[in-house]
């Protein structure tokens, strides 16, 4: 794996390194030792998997309040993402910044979203998989999230949305608290 620091403080794309043959190809997802090499949390306790039948779909921006911050290893399995991570960590010198990624099969990246940071998506294809795991089990009394649309950060979603759930749609703008 191929760990490249992203512009937030803490988030990082991790490109695989497949190896391929007339099969198909093989690659490692996650090795707790070269994870805690780059500082980050390896100790995954839930795993996840989203399917979204329509282009344009979003889903997010969600986060962990303390005490139960996750991070979170985000991977497309088909189809494309656009995932955004927003840093809300107050102490962070990328606070209030946000960065987007384009996930898929084909470049088999990921990204590592360090907990505190809010972390949405918008699928760029129909029938999109994506996969994740997360270093804290869901608490919903923690449950946060922001709009996608806040104009404090700006976020350009590249596509027009064409699927949200009223849950996203509603989540407070961020001057409100979260």
């Amino acid at each position: 794996m191929i760990f490249t620091a992203a512009t937030l403080n803490g988030c990082f794309v991790i490109d695989g390194q497949s190896h391929r043959d007339d099969r198909g190809f093989f690659a490692r997802t996650m090795c707790r030792d070269e994870f805690a090499a780059h500082g980050l949390a390896a100790d995954f306790v839930q795993a996840n998997h989203s399917f979204n039948y329509r282009r344009g779909t979003l889903r997010g921006l969600h986060l962990q309040r303390p005490p139960h911050l996750e991070a979170k290893l985000m991977r497309c399995i088909r189809g494309a993402s656009y995932n955004v991570v927003v840093d809300l960590r107050p102490d962070s010198p990328t606070y209030m910044r946000w960065e987007g990624f384009e996930l898929s099969l084909e470049n088999g990246r990921q990204i590592y979203v360090p907990g505190g940071c809010a972390n949405g998506y918008q699928t760029l294809a129909d029938d999109v998989d994506i996969i994740y795991q997360v270093t804290h089990v869901y608490t919903p009394a923690a449950e946060a999230g922001i709009r996608f649309d806040d104009p404090a950060f700006s976020i350009a979603w590249p596509e027009p949305v064409t699927a949200i759930s009223d849950k996203d749609r509603s989540w407070p703008l961020y001057r409100d608290g979260i």
